[in-house]
């Protein structure tokens, strides 16, 4: 990862870099190999690496930040695996829901890529609905977004929620209905 980063921005000007990890973090370190990654994340030097400061953050709370309006918000991130994280109040709290039991297996087998492939698009949605209802219900968010690379496979959101999107992306099909429900 480091090495393509590193050929990608060769002919950047940058003082600093951000991680987004997909996994839990603590005082800026990934704490586990990522179960959808390659190993070797635990005990990096980033630092060393990219010869500039690094900080490492949940890829989840990193993409809540970018939705945060305020008060409570429940962040769903619908990618490889199922992320999470919760911002009360400015106070970030990466959470690691995906891995909960559910059915026959975990929220992550349903609503991750391995359900997406199972199951189809048609199951896969439902799921991905059952399971941002039962969330909100438990954890009585007051704003709930919804966001991760295979968002833009939903029909449509789950009641009670919002899209995030991608600022990067020209507004296709699947952007503009997420954007919509940002204003």
């Amino acid at each position: 990862m480091v090495s393509g980063v590193k050929k990608l921005s060769r002919d950047w000007k940058y003082e600093a870099v951000s991680i987004g990890y997909p996994g839990p973090v603590l005082q800026g370190r990934p704490v586990a190999e990522p179960h959808n990654l390659g190993r070797g994340w635990v005990g990096f030097d980033f630092t060393a690496a990219f010869r500039r400061p690094v900080k490492v953050v949940n890829d989840a709370a990193m993409q809540a930040l970018g939705s945060y309006r305020g008060g409570k918000m429940l962040f769903l991130g619908l990618g490889t695996g199922f992320g999470s994280a919760m911002i009360v109040n400015g106070i970030v709290e990466p959470m690691e829901l995906g891995h909960l039991p559910y059915k026959k297996g975990t929220y992550e087998d349903y609503v991750g890529r391995r359900g997406l492939e199972r199951d189809g698009k048609k199951k896969w949605r439902r799921h991905v609905a059952d399971v941002v209802t039962r969330l909100i219900a438990a954890l009585e968010p007051d704003d709930t977004v919804i966001g991760g690379g295979n968002a833009r496979k939903l029909d449509g959101l789950p009641p009670g929620s919002r899209g995030g999107f991608r600022l990067w992306e020209r507004p296709g099909p699947s952007t503009r209905m997420l954007s919509k429900r940002l204003t």
